[in-house]
């Protein structure tokens, strides 16, 4: 096989991908559920006017949207899933009038044969559609106008007075016309998620999703086709890629390193010892997103304060977790960041003009949106701006992940933009130049290029933009822009520098990365749609997304390869002992890919899984396995690559990073394995067995053995906060003094003219 055939094969990997997210974008957009301008009782009373379910969705945005409580199944845990919460109590009120009418108390007391025929006459009332498309009006029953009105005071009052099981504080939402906007906006999320869609009888807008046997909102056959077809995906292409291994001799990258540490006499430039100062700012970040964390978790067991603080009175939970998420996203981002203006100039050969001037003004600007967007966000939800328009550029977006105004969002792709051609203008003299590591540079180049044009899909909605494509839009940016360019950046970068060390082969660490990059993205740029199964979505959407989310976890199953050849890295003697502890972390970025990423996210994928488990404590179980376990470990390995490459004959003191290492795994496992995972799977059950409504519900939440466990986080919590302390610790002790460096030149050059770092 030709060097340059798996690069053709990446190409038509990501073109060919691409153009069906792009169809399936269309798709989405042609067929999202209908916004009614006009919603009526039978005898013409207008109960929801035009413009009141587009105002109603950006006054739940300006509260936090996402972070209160979650729509479609997207969002925060604590708060009720609205959409859920408003069919099960609409179906109850509206069962309840049936059963008055026919002589009984309620629906309960009736007998089990009238309860079904009640039953029978809910499913025909709320799934029958009476959406007329020429004039954009629903109308309701007499009975179903009647639970609207109920629900409107119910919901009214919840975010008036708040509600201590919900975290939500009192004033909420204290504006009675904007809750009754508000109750719209639940109104409607529920009418597209148990009225059937015009071409599909039996099917609703979100595929049947929530789970509420009630109104016959079951799982779809198509959910239980496309599951099987995934896992059979799946195994045929483990079993294919096993066969293929096989076929093929290992091709071993690692090689016997050079006699001396080639980073040993390398005089930083000025521009890299700025980039060295943004690693102090991801120290800081790193610590107020574990504080954020704790305070956020603890508002699901104690609701309003943290051990008896009144705190929810000055930052409520939905601040906090907004904080705490994007606080993540942030450092980890920030990170990544400085590692590619670090190595860039290595790279090069040195600073182009204005470099370190342009490093700083990042700096900056980063800072500025870090805490402009936050301060903003808090003066959103405090019902701080005067109108809905400042509130969109400056305020909360009401997206979870991408919670920043347009103004910061403009600003953060702004800043992108600017570190991308930092990048590519130090290490251009390097791409004119043909050697071994050409490939390498180049792959390094391209995944910079990605990071700095994806989060641009942040930008793809609008202020009135429709939920579904919102959606489709937001999960462009957390599945593509953090799970999927980032993590190929961090790949090619660290296979980049230790082919510089000497310790990997270029040319053949460039084909296996080509080769891990096409299988990764095979999968994973299409298996973004597995995120939007039931976000008004059509059925297409669930048959891409679970074959293709399925793929996404086959490279996981040689993950062992990648930890055992960088195992081999760190137990090299001499010189490289240096480096274990950066390659000790890529080791445990490996181990979290294969259980974060490969068994808890695929726990979660298949369309019948994620029917039952979106939205649980299963969901935040693989988020945080893979958000820190993944990306944040590449971070944290990136920060001490560059931090031992700053002054190579430097001597580490390794017990605090020793010690943060492992408290930092130990305590994210206990997380998981103490409390998030239990909890979840006690959640799927009651889903299951009662209803979705059911398993987020305060019912079923603050059950005793529910209690413990979602108490039992705290061992966790604590374990893995004092080893991010420890690593911060660590960090800083690197400067107590500056590193003695020579005076030689910059970069040393190989006889072909190729520059070592």
């Amino acid at each position: 096989m030709s060097w340059n055939t798996p690069w053709k094969v990446l190409l038509l990997v990501v073109l060919s991908s691409f153009a069906v997210l792009l169809y399936a974008g269309h798709r989405i957009q042609q067929e999202a559920p209908p916004i009614p301008s006009r919603v009526i009782s039978p005898d013409g009373e207008v109960l929801i006017a035009p413009d009141d379910i587009s105002s109603g969705q950006n006054v739940w945005q300006a509260m936090g949207g996402m972070q209160v409580g979650s729509i479609w199944g997207h969002g925060s845990y604590v708060a009720p899933d609205w959409t859920a919460d408003y069919l099960h109590r609409e179906s109850m009120l509206v069962l309840d009038q049936y059963a008055r009418g026919s002589g009984a108390a309620s629906y309960d007391a009736a007998p089990p044969e009238v309860q079904a025929a009640f039953r029978s006459r809910l499913q025909r009332a709320i799934r029958t559609s009476t959406y007329d498309p020429a004039t954009g009006t629903v109308v309701l029953t007499a009975e179903r106008a009647e639970a609207l009105r109920s629900l409107r005071a119910h919901y009214t009052a919840l975010f008036r007075d708040g509600r201590t099981e919900f975290a939500i504080p009192r004033g909420a939402q204290a504006d009675a016309r904007k809750a009754h906007l508000l109750t719209s906006f639940f109104f409607w999320s529920s009418w597209a998620a148990s009225t059937d869609r015009p071409s599909q009888p039996g099917v609703s807008y979100t595929n049947n999703w929530p789970h509420e046997p009630l109104v016959g909102n079951i799982v779809t056959g198509d959910a239980v086709l496309w599951t099987g077809v995934s896992i059979i995906v799946l195994l045929a292409s483990i079993s294919a890629m096993v066969w293929w291994r096989a076929a093929r001799p290992h091709m071993a990258t690692v090689t016997e390193p050079p006699p001396d540490d080639p980073l040993l006499r390398t005089k930083l430039t000025p521009s890299q010892r700025s980039a060295l100062v943004y690693f102090g700012v991801v120290a800081a970040l790193f610590l107020a997103q574990i504080a954020m964390g704790i305070v956020t978790a603890h508002f699901g067991v104690e609701g309003d304060g943290l051990y008896g603080i009144p705190l929810s009175r000055w930052l409520p939970y939905v601040v906090s977790r907004t904080w705490h998420t994007q606080l993540g996203i942030f450092w980890i981002a920030t990170a990544w960041l400085a590692a590619g203006l670090f190595v860039a100039p290595s790279i090069g050969g040195g600073d182009p003009p204005y470099q370190r001037l342009g490093v700083n003004a990042l700096l900056g600007a980063l800072v500025l949106v870090v805490v402009g967007s936050m301060a903003g966000q808090w003066l959103s939800v405090m019902h701080r701006f005067s109108d809905d328009g400042t509130r969109f550029y400056f305020g909360h977006s009401g997206y979870e992940y991408i919670d920043l105004g347009r103004a910061f969002q403009i600003g953060l792709f702004a800043g992108l933009i600017l570190w991308v051609t930092l990048v590519l203008r130090a290490v251009l003299p390097a791409l004119r130049r043909k050697d071994e590591s050409r490939g390498l540079l180049l792959l390094f180049v391209l995944s910079a290029l990605a990071i700095a044009g994806f989060y641009g899909a942040a930008l793809g909605y609008g202020h009135h933009t429709h939920l579904s494509v919102a959606e489709y839009w937001r999960w462009w940016v957390v599945h593509l822009w953090v799970e999927g360019f980032f993590e190929v950046f961090a790949t090619v970068v660290f296979a980049f520098l230790f082919a510089r060390l000497g310790v990997l082969e270029p040319k053949s660490t460039e084909r296996a990365v080509v080769v891990s990059v096409t299988i990764f993205l095979a999968g994973g740029i299409i298996g973004t749609l597995h995120h939007l199964y039931f976000s008004g979505t059509p059925a297409m959407v669930a048959s891409l997304g679970s074959v293709f989310s399925a793929l996404e976890v086959v490279p996981l199953v040689f993950i062992g390869y990648e930890a055992w050849d960088n195992l081999r890295l760190a137990q090299q003697d001499g010189w490289v002992q240096k480096y274990r502890y950066p390659i000790y972390f890529f080791v445990a970025v490996a181990f979290w890919n294969a259980i974060g990423a490969g068994l808890f996210g695929f726990m979660i994928n298949p369309p019948v899984a994620l029917y039952f488990m979106q939205g649980l404590n299963t969901t935040p179980l693989h988020g945080h396995a893979a958000l820190f376990g993944v990306y944040g470990m590449l971070g944290l390995a990136l920060m001490l690559f560059c931090a031992r490459a700053a002054d190579a004959d430097r001597p580490w003191n390794e017990r605090p990073l020793a010690l943060s290492f492992w408290l930092l795994n130990g305590g994210l496992m206990a997380m998981l394995l103490l409390s998030l995972l239990p909890v979840g799977l006690l959640q799927t059950r009651a889903s299951v067995e009662v209803g979705y409504w059911y398993a987020r519900s305060p019912e079923f939440l603050q059950t005793p053995t529910m209690s413990t466990l979602r108490w039992l986080r705290a061992i966790g919590d604590t374990v893995f906060g004092a080893g991010a302390v420890a690593f911060v610790y660590f960090a800083a002790t690197l400067l107590r003094r500056r590193p003695v460096l020579d005076t030689g030149p910059v970069v040393s050059h190989d006889p072909e003219g190729a520059p070592h770092l």
